[in-house]
């Protein structure tokens, strides 16, 4: 039987993010009903979400300590709002304990997991202690309290390299190394803890056994309002650079169907063991027919697009509606993937230079509309993008029946998107979604490191596109260049500096 339920209303929601995020739950938002006030820094006055949101407070200058990592300014402005609920998005202030216990210090609906959930999880030592408990298989390694230089030293050699540095504080690829050898120990040890205690506030590391051709699979768990935990199917992300997730699909391309089963299994027992509620991702490494808990975030994920697509559901609403003690319109005997789903993260960055950001004012940007074709992005014409934030552009996501027909739709997609003022990405993802290895869906976490581990070696412009870019740079020049009227197609302020074609390869 489910716990009993408390509704509390929301009416106002403020949104603690930027970009991308804070457009999306924007516009969950307006589904619902809902007024949104967004909560922003200095350099996102006039942005995307800038202009969709009811309602806007400035917390800060662009710096993210003084802006968006900043509880009290971020709680001060949603209180004088008068919104009822804060969605904290991905990334910055999202998987902070403290901030959902302030939230809830002064009477705001955190739209995410109770803070001791986050706490637990946040903590990687705590939960792997937990998915222990829990009966869920947990890699080899040192979690211990002795973190001298000279007990982490002997537990490496003890278990052997390869092996692996981690921040217990976080996640998301900060404060991680690689010690392939034992000369190289030490300093990897004292450059995790530099990064974890910029990046967590603590320098507490803790060690696993690499595994060095695995694939990185995630599972998709909701808790509803009730206590009931839903398995929402996997999603496969080893397509990864320097830890950062780059591709991501659903279903995984290449996953036993027992193993499939077992994995779900234990991501449920995981999230019913600490009673979670909401959003949450279950990560695993899966290597020679064995997986691996990883670690557990307790928020909505960039790739969460993927899950929508093939089960037809809603995960931003989702969160809202259970904050608020509604139930949700689903049954786990009724989810079903069907089909298959592609994620791109477009980035500002030369795919050229080893990926070296990008920045600017976007001077023009196309998304061409289709069936099965779906697009996030926080920007518009006009817009710029900054070295104060996350490069990324927009997420590109496909859906088609079968892993092939995603793969050519998502192609296809990519060459014709056309963004001027900005290198990206998009070549780079082309080609990765060309090679053998992901196309057989054979790829594992080692795939980046493989084949493009200093990006791409040249670049191949078409002259018509060549010519494409110079006709444009000169209506730029003249002030000429119009807002155009076709889908996808955003206006905007004359351009400053003249564009880079990098959408066609």
């Amino acid at each position: 039987m489910g716990k009993a339920v408390r509704l509390r209303k929301i009416e106002k929601v403020a949104i603690a993010n930027r970009g991308e995020v804070a457009v999306r739950i924007i516009h969950a938002c307006r589904d619902l009903g809902l007024e949104t006030v967004l909560l922003h820094s200095e350099a996102d006055v006039d942005t995307l979400a800038f202009r969709m949101a009811d309602e806007r407070v400035l917390i800060g200058p662009a710096e993210s300590a003084k802006s968006y990592l900043d509880i009290e300014k971020n709680i001060l402005a949603a209180v004088g709002s008068g919104a009822d609920a804060i969605h904290p998005g991905f990334g910055f202030l999202s998987e902070n304990a403290d901030f959902a216990e302030a939230c809830e210090k002064k009477h705001l609906i955190f739209i995410g997991p109770s803070p001791e959930s986050i706490r637990l999880f946040g903590d990687k030592v705590s939960a792997k202690q937990l998915v222990k408990r829990a009966g869920g298989p947990v890699i080899p390694g040192y979690e211990g309290d002795d973190q001298s230089e000279e007990r982490l030293l002997a537990e490496i050699e003890k278990m052997g390299p390869p092996v692996i540095v981690k921040a217990a504080g976080g996640g998301g690829g900060r404060g991680m190394r690689v010690v392939r050898s034992m000369p190289e120990a030490l300093e990897s040890i004292r450059s995790a803890r530099r990064e974890a205690k910029s990046a967590f506030g603590s320098e507490k590391v803790f060690l696993e056994k690499y595994l060095d051709h695995a694939k990185h699979i995630e599972f998709q768990i909701f808790g509803d309002s009730s206590g009931r935990i839903f398995n929402l199917f996997e999603r496969e992300c080893s397509v990864q650079r320097r830890h950062q997730k780059i591709i991501e699909e659903a279903p995984a391309a290449k996953l036993d169907p027992t193993v499939r089963r077992r994995m779900a299994k234990v991501a449920v027992e995981i999230a019913e063991t600490a009673k979670y509620s909401g959003a949450g991702t279950i990560e695993f490494l899966y290597q020679d027919g064995e997986f691996y808990f990883m670690e557990m975030n307790t928020r909505l994920q960039v790739e969460h697009p993927v899950t929508e697509l093939v089960l037809g559901v809603d995960l931003v609403k989702a969160q809202i509606l259970t904050a608020q003690g509604q139930g949700l319109l689903w049954a786990q005997n009724e989810l079903a993937p069907r089909g298959h789903a592609i994620e791109c993260r477009v980035y500002a960055e030369d795919p050229f230079r080893g990926g070296v950001p990008s920045t600017g004012t976007i001077q023009y940007l196309h998304f061409e509309p289709g069936p099965g074709r779906r697009y996030e992005c926080g920007l518009e014409v006009g817009d710029k993008v900054s070295s104060h934030y996350d490069p990324m552009i927009a997420k590109v996501i496909v859906w088609d029946e079968s892993r092939p027909r995603a793969l050519r739709k998502m192609v296809e997609t990519l060459r014709e998107c056309v963004i001027f003022g900005v290198r990206t990405n998009i070549p780079y993802l082309i080609k990765i979604l060309q090679n053998t290895e992901f196309v057989e869906g054979k790829m594992s976490t080692q795939f980046i490191d493989t084949y493009f581990k200093n990006g791409l070696v040249d670049v191949e412009t078409s002259n018509d596109i060549r010519e494409l870019a110079k006709r444009l740079e000169s209506a730029n020049a003249l002030g000429e260049l119009a807002p155009s009227g076709g889908a996808g197609v955003s206006g905007g302020r004359a351009a400053e500096k003249s564009p880079w074609l990098i959408s066609k390869s």
